[in-house]
């Protein structure tokens, strides 16, 4: 899954890029703005498809002194299907926080992190999911709760996931890794807190 592109899904495509900066935003826009936006695509491929979304209704187009701007038709028939797509990101945090607070073993603390946290997850990559486990959970429990995980999200995604894993107590002796670092300060959390682990990197960082 193309998360960075949401609609390629469906609309490999100018349409699908189109599409989701629309669908993502209540503003109005113009095909030059668009293309800024984008940073990609040629500013007459972008006129084009308005003009044909316009046509099926699905984006409005507004004339504003000598130019024309652009938004989402929300009360099409398509819209709704639209949206949903444009926020695929969204929804696979909220697949990922139901299924983890669903486990026997809950994590002490897990976030997505990488490609997948900056919404640049392509159709090749991985998912990184930082998860740490309590000191004292069952092993074999653990590893069949991950597996399971591996297997749903290749199933809501099409990608694999690549898990980094922690004990609490490796954590700690872990802290001043670069890509621990890395997710207390941009990655999305889907179970326990990132004050959580803030907290703990800082500490176990601390001069004694």
């Amino acid at each position: 899954m193309d998360i960075g592109h949401p609609l390629a899904t469906v609309a490999p495509t100018v349409d699908g890029d189109v599409l989701a900066v629309l669908a993502q935003n209540e503003a109005t826009f113009t095909p030059g703005q668009l293309r800024r936006l984008l940073g990609r695509h040629y500013e007459a491929g972008i006129r084009k498809v308005l003009m044909r979304l316009t046509e099926q209704g699905v984006v409005h187009g507004d004339r504003v002194g000598n130019a024309v701007t652009y938004r989402l038709n929300r009360d099409h028939l398509a819209a709704g299907p639209i949206i949903e797509l444009a926020h695929l990101q969204r929804t696979l945090l909220t697949r990922l926080e139901q299924h983890l607070a669903g486990w026997t073993v809950p994590p002490v603390y897990a976030a997505v992190f990488g490609s997948s946290a900056r919404g640049e997850m392509t159709s090749s990559s991985d998912l990184d999911l930082l998860l740490v486990r309590p000191d004292d959970a069952s092993q074999t429990t653990w590893d069949e709760q991950v597996a399971e995980l591996s297997r749903v999200v290749s199933a809501w995604t099409g990608n694999d996931t690549r898990p980094l894993e922690y004990t609490n107590k490796e954590l700690a002796g872990a802290a001043g890794e670069r890509v621990l670092q890395d997710i207390a300060r941009e990655g999305l959390t889907v179970a326990g807190t990132r004050a959580w682990l803030t907290r703990q990197l800082r500490q176990s960082s601390a001069p004694r």
